[in-house]
């Protein structure tokens, strides 16, 4: 009972301090898992580790009893996991990227799984079968372990849109490959006593798997359009529905099901399930709890002799032969027609961490072959550890100067992201588009949402109380949090929660009605453009006038001056300053902390205003600045 709850306290604070240092999960994981596997025989009175997975007599020790247990366990998670993954592989987005990112996930996909195939076999001197499934595995590289480098370091879209993209897509398709690399393999291969045999059940794998897999998933989205499916139990009845697929493929098909789920969970994601979200949402919660406790364990059931394994000198070979040699050809090879610089497919090669499907799969293959004793099979789970653990290390330390090296990283976060999608929010997010800045909606309301799309905006359907915004790729430039939506409370934990990840430049939200009437002192630092707008007012001056005008600021008097024209109840309301140098600022209701120069605009929304000076007023405020200068 100790061991279980530790491992799942140790995987919640793995997973805790990969947020907080923003590096992969799967490193702080593996990490644990390996000092209190493998690594803690080397302090311990008696020579055991501090957890022992499977049970052992010797010792009286271990959470799994002796036999299938464990492998079971593996097995049903990884299942979990990669129908997670399957969720994510929408075709039409895969027909959007573009060709580059096409050829890279298949192109680049077979130079590194051919590559890493050969290498192997004559550099390790492995099978054949165990080289091509060690080629299959590393394959992936995956979203859990790009995101967080992406997201401690914002890069040119470009760049950010490949890594992104071949992320997401190859997850799904490298499991895919390894799944029929290692069916193959148990199997008999080629070197089976039927080859002819071998290919039959072969293919009776792919059939069932695929066939199952696309018939559940119609199934479930008929039980959900007919209503056949209540509210409450979707979540945890597409879970079961997942482990039902498994099983049953796995007992029409030997070693099937991992196959079925993926094409569930890609079939899913294609054929338009109502509510998918909130079933990728519970998968995530899910995935996360299965990862934290399955690195762990996996981790810990290695034993010192695998990892001496790894003091050979051809693992490191290996190694530095698939970081330098195959991911660089694979890069070039795939983006040879493409638009991208050399500079970013220079640092497209450099970047290429494996992740969490590498690891399980290895892992759940490994315990599998070594059961069978398939010659070979005590080196997968290492090298491919190896890897895993080698590319993420090398990647998270030494991606930030790589990039600086190489000019691909941005010098500003000058993008918007603004929480709400109402009708001033729309208005103002427009009109920053047009001007070329990246300007991202998230709004709970789908129909706001949609108007928003229809005014070319790119804008989500989203809570910022589920959705983990930090973790979101197409924010990597984002340095302005702008929340705009009527919820006092949504606005003030958008600019609590999420002031660090996207306030680099500013973070505003909305006056509340009670904050309208707070003497100019009281207002609280976020307040967005003047002491006397909150979401009310806002929306109903930009459903009545919803143009926005410019007036050129000649010196810091003449812009307050402007201001107290400017803020008219009801009139017209202040939002942006616009720079010499053409940049856009977003106007705090402190103006008094605002900086101009002459030759500033102020950018406003409302009525068309006209500025009227008499005489006098000219020579107060040529006077005021002469004062200035004198204190000055």
């Amino acid at each position: 009972m100790f061991e279980l709850a530790g491992i799942i306290i140790l995987g919640i604070i793995a997973q805790w301090l990969s947020w907080r240092t923003r590096v992969p999960a799967i490193l702080p994981l593996i990490l644990i898992g390996l000092m209190i596997g493998p690594l803690s025989t080397l302090f311990t009175a008696d020579g055991s580790k501090l957890i022992e997975p499977i049970y052992q007599q010797t010792t009286s020790k271990g959470l799994f009893p002796p036999g299938a247990s464990l492998f079971y366990f593996v097995s049903l998670a990884i299942g979990i996991i990669l129908f997670e993954g399957g969720l994510t592989l929408k075709l039409k987005e895969v027909r959007d990227i573009g060709p580059a990112i096409v050829r890279l996930i298949t192109v680049g996909s077979l130079i590194t799984f051919l590559g890493a195939g050969m290498a192997t076999h004559y550099i390790m001197s492995l099978p054949w079968d165990i080289s091509f499934l060690f080629g299959a595995l590393i394959i992936v590289t995956g979203p859990t372990v790009i995101a967080p480098i992406l997201r401690n370091l914002p890069l040119n879209k470009n760049v950010t849109a490949v890594l992104k993209w071949e992320g997401i897509l190859i997850d799904p398709i490298g499991a895919l490959v390894a799944v029929l690399v290692f069916d193959f393999i148990l199997l008999g291969g080629f070197e089976g006593e039927s080859l002819a045999h071998t290919l039959i059940l072969f293919a009776r794998i792919i059939i069932t798997g695929t066939a199952l897999g696309i018939g559940s998933a119609y199934l479930i989205r008929f039980l959900i359009v007919k209503n056949q499916v209540p509210h409450y139990l979707l979540n945890v009845f597409s879970l079961a529905m997942v482990l039902l697929v498994f099983i049953l493929s796995d007992v029409l098909a030997t070693e099937s099901g991992l196959l079925a789920v993926v094409v569930m969970g890609m079939t899913m994601a294609n054929i338009h399930v109502p509510r998918i979200n909130e079933i990728l949402s519970f998968k995530e919660s899910i995935s996360i709890l299965l990862i934290s406790i399955l690195f762990i364990l996996l981790s810990a059931n290695m034993d010192m002799e695998h990892l001496l394994l790894l003091t050979d000198p051809r693992c490191l070979m290996l190694f530095l032969l698939i970081v330098f040699v195959l991911r660089p050809l694979a890069v070039f090879m795939s983006t040879g027609n493409s638009s991208l610089e050399t500079r970013e497919k220079l640092f497209i090669s450099w970047v290429g961490p494996r992740g969490i499907v590498a690891a399980g799969v290895a892992s759940l293959f490994g315990l599998k072959l070594l059961e069978k004793n398939v010659p070979g099979a005590e080196y997968l789970t290492p090298l491919v550890f190896m890897v895993v653990l080698g590319t993420v290390l090398l990647n998270a330390t030494t991606a930030r100067f790589v990039a600086k090296k190489l000019k691909v990283n941005l010098e500003a976060s000058d993008g918007v992201l603004i929480i709400g999608a109402n009708l001033a929010a729309r208005i103002i997010a427009k009109f920053l588009h047009d001007r070329g800045r990246h300007v991202e909606l998230i709004d709970s309301n789908e129909e706001s949402v949609n108007k928003a799309l229809k005014m070319g905006l790119k804008a989500s359907v989203g809570s910022i109380y589920q959705d983990d915004l930090s973790q979101n790729i197409d924010l990597l430039d984002v340095g302005y949090l702008l929340s705009l939506t009527s919820s006092q409370g949504i606005n003030a934990y958008a600019v609590d929660r999420f002031r660090e990840d996207f306030g680099e430049n500013g973070t505003f939200r909305l006056l509340t009605s009670d904050e309208l009437n707070l003497m100019k002192d009281q207002l609280p630092a976020v307040a967005a453009f003047s002491k006397g707008v909150d979401f009310i007012n806002l929306n109903e001056l930009a459903r009545d006038k919803p143009n926005i005008y410019s007036l050129g600021i000649k010196s810091k008097t003449h812009f307050d001056k402007l201001l107290s024209i400017i803020n008219k109840p009801h009139i017209s309301v202040p939002l942006f300053l616009q720079k010499q140098n053409g940049t856009l600022e977003i106007l705090p209701a402190h103006h008094e902390t605002i900086s101009v120069e002459t030759g500033d605009q102020i950018i406003y929304m409302g009525e068309e205003l006209t500025e009227i000076k008499s005489p006098e007023e000219w020579n107060d405020e040529i006077l005021a600045q002469k004062n200035i200068r004198e204190k000055e």
